[in-house]
C-alpha cells in the first residue's frame, strides 16, 4: 500500500498542529510509522487519502456502532442543519433525545448534556463532590476518563499512596485528592477507603476497561463495589463513554445488573458527533445549577445538530431488539477465529471480550488490570499492527485501546480479517 499523500499531509499538519494531530490517539507514536489520513467512510470500510481501503475495527473509537455514514443518522444532521446550527436556547430535540436516553439506561432520571466524555466525567465528579461536600476521589490505574486534571494521575509507593501528576500542568495540590486503585482488586479499594474515613466523594470507574485493552470485571467486582459505596456514602460513577448503548440498551449498568449513582455517556450517544452527557437520579441531578449550587455550563451543550444525530441513533438501537446479540455474536466468531489463528502458530496470547469489544494480549496470562496489561509483549503488537495495516485491517494504533465492532461488519469481512490474522501471525 501506498501512504505518500497521507505522509505529505501529515508533514504539513505537523507545522501547524502540534504533533500534527488533534488528539494523541490517533498518533501512531505507540506503533511507530506516520498516521494515516482518512478521506471517506461507508458501513464498515474507511477510505484514506493514498486510496487505500480498510476493514474498519475501531470506528471513530467507539460511536460507529452501526457502521459509517449511517443513513438515519446523516438524513437527521443534514435535515436539522437546515435548520440552523446553533441558537443558545434550548430546542425541543434535547428533551426528546433526554426522555428517550433516561428510558433506556436503568436507575437514571435525568440527564445533562455536554460536549465531550471529558467533560462528562469532570462534571460528574464535581457533581458527587457537591453532593456528598467531600473531596477525594477514587479513580483505577489504567481506567481513562478524559483529560481533566483531576484523572492524570498515576501511582504512588502504596495501596494508600495520594496519587502524583503524570503530566506536567498538572498540580500537586490537584492530585493530591485522586486516590489510585487497582482494577478488579477490591481489598486494595478497601484499604483505600479505611485510610481516608469519610472524606471520599466518589468512585469513577470504567465498568468495562476500555483503555488497556478490553478487561472486563471480575465476578461480583462492581457488585462489591456498589456495596462498598452503601456502606460508606460514597457516589458510585460509572463512565460509560465507551460501554454506554453499545454493550446493551442500559449498557453495562443493564449487562452485569449494578446501579451506579452517576453515569457518564458519550461516543454512541452522539451518533459520531462530538457528544457527551453525565445522568443520575433526580435527587443527585437537583444539584445542578440553574436549581441546585453545582456550576456546571457549556455554550454549544445540547447543539442541536449534535443532539438530532444521537437521538437518531438512539432510535436505531432502540426499536432494533436483536442489535445488541448480533454484535456479540460477531465478536465471538472474531475471538474463536482469532484464537485458532495464533494456536495454529504457535504464537502466546490472551483475547478479552464483552460484548462487541474486544482486545488482543500477547502474552498468555490473563490481563485483568493495567499491570498486567503492560506486562504483555508491545513489540509484538507493533509488528501485528502494521501486518494488519498491510492487509486492509485498520486497528488501533495502541495496544492498549479495545476493538470496537460495528453492525455493518459481514460475516465475509469477519472471515477476511480472521485470514488475515493467520497471516500475519505466521509473520510474528
Amino acid at each position: 500500500m501506498s501512504y505518500q499523500r497521507s505522509s505529505t499531509l501529515f508533514k504539513h499538519a505537523e507545522q501547524v498542529i502540534p504533533g500534527g494531530v488533534n488528539s494523541p490517539v490517533r498518533a501512531f507514536k505507540a506503533v511507530g510509522g506516520k498516521p494515516i489520513f482518512a478521506k471517506s467512510a461507508k458501513g464498515a470500510y474507511v477510505y484514506d487519502e493514498d486510496g487505500n481501503t480498510y476493514i474498519d475495527y475501531i470506528n471513530s473509537w467507539g460511536p460507529m456502532i452501526l457502521g459509517h455514514a449511517y443513513d438515519p443518522v446523516v438524513n437527521a444532521v443534514i435535515e436539522k442543519a437546515k435548520l440552523g446550527t446553533s441558537f443558545g436556547m434550548p430546542t425541543e430535540i434535547e428533551t426528546k433525545i433526554a426522555e428517550l436516553a433516561t428510558s433506556m439506561v436503568p436507575n437514571i432520571d435525568k440527564i445533562r448534556f455536554v460536549n465531550s466524555g471529558t467533560e462528562a466525567c469532570m462534571s460528574a465528579v464535581r457533581l458527587a463532590r457537591g453532593y456528598t461536600k467531600k473531596d477525594k476521589i477514587i479513580k483505577f490505574a489504567g481506567c481513562y476518563h478524559g483529560h481533566s486534571d483531576a484523572f492524570l494521575i498515576a501511582a504512588g509507593s502504596g495501596a494508600v499512596t495520594f496519587g502524583t501528576p503524570n503530566s506536567p500542568g498538572v498540580t500537586i495540590g490537584t492530585a493530591k485528592d485522586t486516590l489510585l486503585a487497582r482494577y478488579n482488586d477490591i481489598q486494595n479499594v478497601t484499604d483505600l477507603i479505611a485510610a481516608n474515613t469519610d472524606e471520599i466523594a466518589c468512585i469513577i470507574i470504567e465498568p468495562v476497561a476500555g483503555n488497556m485493552g478490553c478487561i472486563p470485571p471480575d465476578n461480583d467486582f462492581l457488585q462489591s463495589l456498589r456495596q462498598l459505596c452503601d456502606d460508606h456514602h460514597i457516589v458510585l460513577i460509572f463512565d460509560e463513554v465507551m460501554t454506554g448503548f453499545r454493550l446493551a440498551k442500559g449498557g453495562a449498568q443493564e449487562l452485569y445488573g449494578v446501579n451506579a449513582d452517576v453515569v457518564c455517556f458519550g461516543k454512541v450517544i452522539g451518533g459520531g458527533l462530538p457528544v457527551g452527557a453525565f445522568a443520575a437520579r433526580k435527587e443527585i441531578m437537583d444539584y445542578l445549577a440553574p436549581i441546585g449550587p453545582v456550576y456546571q455550563a457549556g455554550t454549544l451543550s445540547g447543539n442541536p445538530i449534535a443532539m438530532a444525530a444521537g437521538f437518531a441513533m438512539l432510535t436505531e438501537l432502540n426499536n432494533d431488539t436483536e442489535i445488541f446479540s448480533r454484535l456479540a455474536k460477531k465478536t465471538e466468531y472474531l475471538h474463536h477465529g482469532f484464537s485458532r489463528a495464533f494456536d495454529s502458530s504457535g504464537i502466546e496470547h490472551t483475547i478479552n471480550r464483552v460484548g462487541s469489544m474486544i482486545s488482543i494480549h500477547f502474552d498468555v496470562m490473563p490481563v485483568t488490570d493495567f499491570e498486567s496489561a503492560v506486562n504483555a509483549n508491545n513489540d509484538t503488537f507493533k509488528t501485528f499492527f502494521h501486518g494488519m495495516l498491510k492487509e486492509g485491517i485498520y486497528i488501533a494504533p495502541s495496544a492498549f485501546e479495545t476493538w470496537f465492532i460495528c453492525d455493518a461488519l459481514t460475516y465475509d469481512d469477519l472471515d477476511k480479517t480472521i485470514a488475515a490474522v493467520e497471516h500475519v501471525a505466521k509473520l510474528l
